[in-house]
């Protein structure tokens, strides 16, 4: 009967996280299975691996076939590196005290990398928290601050409303007898363009006279002429 180490499915849909179990190849995914040795929660960061080392590498040396998800799993938590090892001390190449020594600090190793993730992670978080908290306090600070500036600056808007209509009250009181008065000045001046107007249509009547006085003048200029005509014939008779 084939054994298979692999993951089973539980939790609710979004949020699922997986038992390791060790199966009958045959089985349905989340059907029967032969031993739970670990669990894997991919929601949490990092992801939580729970297993039991010893089992996991009892089935491995006895033919159960991991899962490629169940072997990365095995892996981050040393099944797979102890099941090398075990096979070392089998074939005679180191004793079991050598083999217990170098998965020891194998996993000396792997822990201070987790940790050190762990850390980084806490640190982020940390800055980003105080940066939110100091984006927080800058938005509480600006908000009290216009709060406080409200009052004041409808003060001052009340005053400059109350100096303008002030000036515009001024203003108009200075222009209505300013036009009062050239309205008064405009009413004196018409009467005075028209008076001389009127006065000139008698000169212009005074000047045309003296040419209808020039016709005689000319007729008696011509009367001499016509005198003269008896004196020439005259002459000529003499």
């Amino acid at each position: 009967m084939p054994v298979r180490i692999r993951l089973q499915r539980h939790g609710k849909k979004g949020k699922p996280f997986y038992w390791i179990v060790a199966a009958d190849g045959r089985a349905k995914r989340d059907g029967r299975y032969l031993e739970k040795i670990g669990i894997y929660n991919p929601n949490t960061n990092p992801a939580t691996v729970e297993l039991d080392i010893d089992q996991a590498v009892k089935w491995l040396e006895n033919g159960a076939q991991p899962s490629d998800t169940a072997r990365t799993l095995l892996s981050y938590r040393g099944a797979m590196m102890k099941h090398h090892l075990n096979g070392g001390v089998t074939k005679g190449a180191f004793s079991q005290e050598e083999a217990d020594k170098r998965f020891a600090a194998w996993l000396e190793e792997k822990q201070a990398k987790i940790q050190a993730k762990i850390d980084g992670l806490d640190k982020d978080q940390a800055s980003d928290l105080a940066q939110r908290m100091e984006a927080e306090k800058a938005v509480n600070q600006k908000r009290i601050a216009d709060l406080t500036a409200a009052p004041e600056a409808e003060e001052a808007a009340e005053g400059e409303t109350a100096e303008t209509s002030a000036e515009e009250v001024t203003a108009s009181e200075t222009e209505a007898p300013q036009e009062e008065v050239a309205v008064e000045e405009a009413a004196e001046e018409t009467p005075a363009v028209e008076e001389p107007k009127a006065e000139e249509a008698p000169a212009e009547e005074a000047v045309e006279e003296p040419k209808v006085e020039e016709a005689p003048a000319e007729e008696a200029v011509e009367e001499p002429k016509a005198e003269e005509a008896p004196a020439n014939e005259e002459e000529t008779k003499e």
